[in-house]
């Protein structure tokens, strides 16, 4: 009996990783179904957007039946959209450029996602289900494809990442440094928020503003590693002290007491670069 009795501990002491390992999994299960719901939001707000306008030729129709044709036709193509993307994601080196990722994706979803069309205009608007009309479709669903590809693209692409010298390689001046106030020169930059046309800078010697762009500020950064967590902050990663949570959202608690958001689109890229 010893022998079991001894060997019985080892499970105990794997089950808290495994605990930890179905927990990430789960958070990364929920934070999936939160940017898919959100994406079907934005899509069937497009097809709010496209029905009030009355898109296409669609505006002769009351606004109710074209209500009816664009949110399930958006949605649909949403829902096609969502598998072609695991098939392009299968082509060599397409993923690793998102625009021409996008490119592909209009492109491919155009065919399947115009047959849609074809299909549910002719259900919708009482029209005659003719082959001829088919090709009609192809040129204005990839106008439409592309656009809600780019906004996707948009509104799921991470910040940009700054990068401190590889081990070993020969450091460089930083030319943000320059820019910053007499009072701060010599403190180390923990994050840079905007703040209206305004960047507050937090340091180790206390904030300051400076009038400039945050984008432009990222370029002048590279040099130190850290990230631009949420479309108004970047962060240090060196003054990062803790991190925490809420909902598909997280907060980096920073060296000398500022909290940085990090937005959804950021939480995945930085979880998998192990800052939190």
């Amino acid at each position: 009996m010893q022998p079991q009795m001894r060997q019985r501990p080892d499970p105990a002491r794997e089950s808290p990783a495994a605990a930890t390992d179905a927990s990430r999994n789960a958070d990364d299960a929920r934070s999936g179904l939160r940017v898919w719901l959100r994406n079907i939001g934005i899509t069937v707000a497009a097809g709010v957007f496209l029905a009030a306008i009355g898109a296409m030729g669609s505006g002769q129709n009351p606004f109710p039946t074209r209500l009816l044709y664009w949110v399930p036709m958006m949605v649909g193509g949403a829902l096609v959209a969502d598998l072609m993307v695991k098939l392009v994601l299968r082509i060599p080196r397409v993923g690793t450029n998102l625009w021409i990722f996008g490119l592909v994706l209009a492109l491919a979803i155009t065919l399947p996602i115009a047959a849609l069309v074809w299909a549910y205009t002719s259900l919708v608007f009482g029209r005659p289900l003719d082959l001829a009309y088919l090709p009609g479709y192809i040129g204005p669903v990839f106008t439409v494809a592309a656009a809600m590809t780019a906004i996707m693209i948009l509104a799921n692409q991470p910040g940009r990442v700054t990068h401190a010298p590889a081990d070993g390689a020969a450091p460089h001046a930083i030319r943000f440094m320059e820019r910053l106030p007499p009072k701060l020169r010599g403190a180390q930059i923990y994050a840079i928020s905007a703040e209206d046309h305004y960047l507050r800078l937090h340091t180790s010697k206390g904030s300051d503003l400076i009038l400039m762009r945050l984008a432009d500020a990222i370029a002048e950064l590279e040099g130190f590693e850290g990230a631009q967590t949420h479309r108004s902050w970047w962060v240090a990663r060196d003054a990062v002290e803790s991190a925490r949570r809420e909902g598909d959202r997280g907060v980096l608690v920073l060296k000398g007491g500022a909290e940085a958001p990090v937005s959804r689109p950021n939480v995945k890229p930085l979880k998998d670069a192990g800052w939190f």
